[in-house]
C-alpha cells in the first residue's frame, strides 16, 4: 500500500545562477519539473513573495508555458502580511498581478498566506487586517468568478484560533500547516492539535515543513543511532516523510526542492515507502521526539512548570528555544514565529516591542528570570 499523500513541489528554493535569488537556472529547473511530472506528480506550490517576488514568474516559464494546463495543479498565496488597515483597494491588484505572473486564467489551489493571530485578530484582539480589509470576501468572489478552483489558507498560530477561524469561515476547503513528528506535540507549533482541528471540521490538509527545514534529515547522533538500529537501510529523513505521508486527509506533502538530485530522491522515497502503523507514529512523536529534544541546551523543562511570561507558559518558550538550537539553521525554525502569535493571543501584546520585564521565580524558589529572558530574547531577535 502506497503512502496516503502526494509529493508537492515547493517553488521557494529553486536553482539560481551566481547566488542571485531572481536569476533562475532554467535549464536545471526545467529538468527538475519534467522529472517530477514524469513520476506522476503535478502540484506546484508558490507564492507572491518567494524568490523576492519572482517565483510565480518561474512557475510560468518552467511549468505553465511548457506543459498542458490541465496536466498541472498550480497553488499560490495572497500576501496577507502586505496589508495594512485601509489597504482594501490594493487587494484586487495583488491578485491580478499573480494571474499575470503565472500566465493562467485560474489558480487550482489558492491560499491566503500566513493566517495568524496578529493578522486575524490584531494585537489588540479587536480584529486584524484580514477582517478589516475583507480579504476573505474578495477571495470568495474570485472563486465565484472561476478564477480560483479551491480556497484555503496557510496557518501559523494556535489550534484554538484555527478552530475559531474554521467555525467562523466554513467556506475554506483546506489548510496548510507545518507538520512533522518533532512539532506534533510542540507547545508552540501544535502540529498535532492543528491537524486534528482541520479534520474535525471536515477539511483537507496540506503539509509544509515535513522534514522541518532539514532538521529531521540530519538529526542528533543519539536519534540517528536509534533509527538506524530499527531500519539500517532507511534514510533518517524517510522516517519524517513516512510519518506525514501516513496521515489521512492530505492533499499533498510539500518539499522545497533545489536540485534534480533532491527531486529524484523524493520520488524514490514516495514510491518505495510504506505507511506507518499507529504504533510507529506514536513512537516517533513520543519517545523519539523526547530523545531529540533532550539533545538541546535546555535539559529540564520541569524547572519552569507553572510559570508564564506575557501569558505564555515558560515551558513552551524554553522548549521552542531548545529545538531551534538543534536545527541546521537555528534562526529559520518556525518556533520563534509562533511565540510572537502566542503572546499576541494570550496577552494582546506585540513582542517586537520592548515589554515590561517580569520576574520569574520557580516553585523551588529559584529565580530563573535571566535564563528565561535569554531564550525569549533569542526567539524575539530571530522572528521573521
Amino acid at each position: 500500500m502506497a503512502l496516503k499523500s502526494e509529493l508537492g513541489f515547493g517553488m521557494m528554493r529553486l536553482p539560481v545562477l551566481n547566488g542571485n535569488p531572481t536569476d533562475f537556472d532554467y535549464e536545471h529547473l526545467n529538468r527538475m519539473v519534467d522529472t517530477y511530472l514524469e513520476a506522476g506528480f503535478n502540484y506546484f506550490d508558490t507564492s507572491f513573495v518567494y524568490h523576492n517576488g519572482k517565483s510565480e514568474e518561474a512557475v510560468r516559464k518552467a511549468v505553465v508555458e511548457r506543459h498542458p494546463r490541465e496536466s498541472i495543479r498550480i497553488a499560490t498565496k495572497f500576501p496577507t502580511f502586505f496589508l495594512k488597515h485601509g489597504d482594501e483597494d490594493k487587494i484586487e491588484g495583488y491578485f491580478q498581478q499573480q494571474l499575470d505572473r503565472l500566465g493562467v486564467e485560474y489558480i487550482d489551489y489558492y491560499l491566503l498566506h500566513n493566517f495568524q493571530t496578529r493578522w486575524y485578530d490584531g494585537y489588540e484582539g479587536n480584529g486584524g487586517v484580514i477582517q478589516s480589509e475583507h480579504l476573505i470576501e474578495h477571495a470568495l468572489k474570485w472563486k465565484e468568478e472561476g478564477k480560483i478552483r479551491h480556497l484555503g489558507f496557510s496557518f501559523h498560530s494556535s489550534a484554538k484560533l484555527l478552530d475559531r477561524i474554521l467555525t467562523e469561515h466554513p467556506e475554506f476547503e483546506f489548510v496548510q500547516i507545518a507538520a512533522n513528528y518533532l512539532d506534533w506535540n510542540s507547545q508552540l507549533v501544535q502540529a498535532g492539535p492543528c491537524y486534528d482541528v482541520i479534520r474535525q471540521h471536515g477539511k483537507k490538509v496540506i503539509v509544509m515543513e515535513p522534514v522541518k527545514g532539514g532538521g529531521l534529515a540530519k538529526v542528533p547522533t543519539a536519534v540517528e543511532t536509534v533509527l538506524k538500529e530499527c531500519e539500517p537501510d532507511a534514510s533518517v529523513a524517510s522516517w519524517a516523510i513516512r510519518f506525514v505521508g501516513s496521515l489521512d486527509g492530505l492533499i499533498c506533502c510539500l518539499s522545497g526542492m533545489s536540485t534534480l538530485e533532491q527531486v529524484q530522491d523524493n520520488i524514490r522515497t514516495y514510491r518505495n515507502l510504506e505507511p506507518m502503523t499507529e504504533q510507529e507514529m506514536a513512537w516517533l512523536s513520543g519517545e523519539i521526539n523526547t530523545l531529540y529534544r533532550s539533545q538541546g541546551p535546555v535539559k529540564d523543562l520541569s524547572r519552569y512548570e507553572g510559570l508564564k511570561l506575557y501569558g505564555v507558559p515558560v515551558t513552551a518558550i524554553m522548549e521552542g528555544y531548545n529545538v531551534c538550537q538543534l536545527q541546521p539553521d537555528p534562526g529559520f525554525s518556525d518556533d520563534n514565529n509562533y511565540l510572537l502569535n502566542a503572546i499576541a493571543e494570550e496577552a494582546h501584546l506585540d513582542f517586537s516591542k520592548d515589554l515590561p520585564r517580569e520576574t520569574l521565580i520557580n516553585r523551588d524558589g529559584i529565580d530563573v528570570t535571566e535564563e528565561v529572558y535569554k531564550a525569549y530574547e533569542w526567539l524575539r531577535e530571530h522572528t521573521f
